[in-house]
């Protein structure tokens, strides 16, 4: 199966924006379970320069200056990503938790140290102990990881209540383990606050969800949602998706665009701006099946 995915950004000033500089990370990674096969941004009004480069994590960030004066920016990323036929498949060797902490604070090879990083706080996530004993309800004593993994997801999902009326993107985990409401960007930074919390290794996965119209009604156009999930490290197997907004293991409607600390490294599209006053804003994404 191929995805055909649009994901449209437009913002519309109050006044003149006379100069602007941007970041955008809108190119889907290339994987085990996809492959990117195109991709292109479409800007207007026409960036005087756009330049890219790959960040740290591995993600590719397009940097594009705009000197007209302009009321209106539309940023469209248009790709095609070829997803694997398989569905996910969860590791057979049953590590327990307590081990993986341990090889996670011990073992010096390359593969585990760059894992290691994903242990501690970031800009958005603070490591607290309600985290932690939130966390050790579903990682009992020599419980194998990929067993508290999955407890711990199916706990965020039936605890909390998707709002999207109650958080924005400046909301902590601290918030959102208090008001038990949030959307897809809380929920998995909650659940990374409450890994870390342990000592384990996770980090914000930033994507594309496919959804379906309710039975009978017609597919809209840009109805398809930007999401955010999970990603933790299972030493000797390597990283383990997680999906704490859906209770699931992302696999085949899942579509990866970039990775880091939290949401404040892979942001869509951030920037700074002369002029412009007030703004709105509106994201529509398009995911589309197809078979080329």
């Amino acid at each position: 199966m191929t995805y055909r995915i649009v994901h449209r950004t437009t913002y519309r000033y109050k006044y003149p924006v006379s100069l602007g500089n941007h970041v955008a990370c809108l190119k889907p990674r290339t994987l085990a379970r996809h492959r990117l096969t195109t991709t292109e941004l479409i800007i207007q009004p026409v960036p005087a320069t756009i330049t890219q480069r790959v960040d740290y994590f591995g993600n590719t960030l397009s940097f594009f200056t705009i000197q007209e004066p302009h009321k209106e920016l539309v940023v469209e990323a248009r790709s095609e990503v070829v997803m694997d036929d398989n569905d996910a498949q969860l590791p057979q060797e049953l590590i327990a938790w307590e081990d993986a902490v341990e090889t996670l604070t011990k073992d010096q090879s390359p593969e585990t140290v760059e894992a290691s990083q994903f242990r501690f706080e970031s800009p958005r996530i603070r490591l607290r102990p309600q985290f932690a004993a939130y966390a050790l309800q579903s990682f009992t004593p020599r419980r194998s990881l990929v067993e508290g993994l999955l407890d711990l997801t199916t706990r965020i999902y039936k605890d909390f209540q998707f709002d999207s009326r109650v958080t924005n993107v400046r909301t902590t985990p601290e918030e959102v383990f208090k008001k038990r409401r949030g959307v897809c960007q809380d929920f998995a930074h909650l659940q990374i606050a409450c890994l870390r919390s342990l000592n384990l290794s996770a980090r914000y996965v930033s994507g594309y969800l496919r959804t379906y119209p309710p039975p009978g009604q017609p597919r809209l156009v840009g109805a398809d949602a930007s999401h955010a999930w999970v990603s933790a490290y299972c030493p000797k197997v390597g990283w383990i998706d997680l999906d704490p907004t859906n209770n699931l293991v992302p696999s085949k409607g899942h579509v990866t665009l970039a990775w880091g600390r939290d949401y404040g490294d892979v942001s869509p599209l951030r920037g700074l701006i002369l002029g412009g006053g007030a703004h709105a804003l509106t994201v529509g994404v398009d995911m589309e099946a197809f078979e080329p």
